[in-house]
């Protein structure tokens, strides 16, 4: 197989966190033990999906506020909170305050679009504005201005006993250079480039120009983050983060690898054409031992471009799973790509 050209740096994982709606706290509890136990197993980061009006984490910032209470080191990342839902204003002193609170450790991600059924909530979000709402990139332009310390004001000064900023507190001066685009487009690869940002990378891009039968995953995603680092600053020393599902069955009993070969297998069709209007296509779920699940990301045309990962857990997994998968991500399947932990 082919070495990856990039030795694996920061290893990292991703979840959902979803509970229960009879008993939403132990659905959280179990979220927060799995960050302080991918700390303990020495991962670099932990990073937080995004669901309203779902059974898992409607608040990531909220999450992330608590983990960082019951953590020191590992990073804490969203991936991603669309921005279509959000005041930028507001979300920015929301991060910058979990910023602070874990010492410089907080990594969001953010994406754009209209939020997901719109005409049915728009009213209940919008009420007065919906039609009005600019779900553009101008969205993410101004969250990044308000992070970096851009004027949010034309008044500052002191008022009575009151002093007042003109922009954004508190501010926490390295958090503009933690924020991450979600991207599958090559549009949005180049957009997240010109500005600065570092690039999340996911198990769906968009087919663009692919027609045939033949659709190669990797090599789309490859283009795109060929397309980011093009027009980034930092050219190929611009960050990206890849975040394939792979599934470790070192230390799984029989009932687990039997559960986890199904749950890829019925995922498996999706992954065979585009799917949908976007033309989403889907990477495969990668289920194996760790040696056999590096042999297919050395061979992985993206991976190969990336030195850093933060591998999605599956949705709906109990805990007792994510503790073995995890387990197995960092005493396996990280040393079998290269990684070595920093603990």
């Amino acid at each position: 197989m082919p070495p990856t050209s990039r030795p694996l740096r920061k290893l990292g994982f991703l979840t959902i966190g979803l509970f229960d709606e009879a008993d939403p706290r132990r659905g959280h509890e179990s979220t927060l033990e799995i960050i302080e136990l991918g700390e303990r197993l020495g991962f670099d980061s932990a990073w937080l999906r995004h669901r309203h009006l779902q059974y898992g984490i409607s608040s990531p910032v909220a999450v992330m506020a608590a983990a960082s209470q019951r953590t020191s080191r590992i990073e804490l990342g969203t991936a991603v909170i669309p921005l279509g839902w959000e005041n930028p204003l507001r979300l920015a002193e929301d991060l910058a305050t979990v910023d602070v609170l874990s010492g410089g450790r907080v990594n969001p991600g953010v994406s754009v679009g209209p939020p997901m059924h719109y005409e049915q909530v728009k009213e209940a979000l919008y009420p007065d504005t919906a039609d009005a709402e600019d779900f553009s990139y101008e969205r993410v332009r101004r969250l990044l201005a308000f992070v970096r310390g851009e004027s949010a004001t034309r008044f500052s000064g002191v008022e009575g006993f009151e002093t007042f900023s003109d922009h954004v507190q508190p501010h926490s001066p390295g958090l503009g250079r933690r924020m991450w685009y979600g991207g599958g487009s090559l549009g949005s690869a180049r957009w997240a480039g010109e500005q600065g940002m570092n690039f999340l990378v996911s198990s769906v891009v968009k087919a663009e120009g692919a027609e045939g039968p033949d659709f190669d995953f990797a090599e789309i995603q490859l283009s795109h983050i060929r397309a980011f680092r093009a027009h980034h600053p930092d050219g190929e020393n611009a960050r990206v983060s890849q975040g394939l599902v792979v599934i470790p069955t070192d230390s799984a009993t029989p009932e687990q690898r039997a559960r986890y070969e199904e749950y890829a297998a019925e995922r498996t069709p999706r992954t065979t054409s585009p799917q949908g209007p976007a033309r989403l296509l889907f990477a495969p779920d990668i289920v194996g031992t760790s040696e056999e699940i590096a042999e297919r990301l050395r061979a992985h045309a993206a991976f190969r471009e990336v030195d850093e990962v933060a591998f999605a857990l599956p949705f709906t997994f109990e805990h007792e799973d994510y503790v073995q998968i995890l387990t197995d991500m960092a005493t396996k399947l990280g040393p079998a790509l290269g990684w070595r932990t920093s603990n």
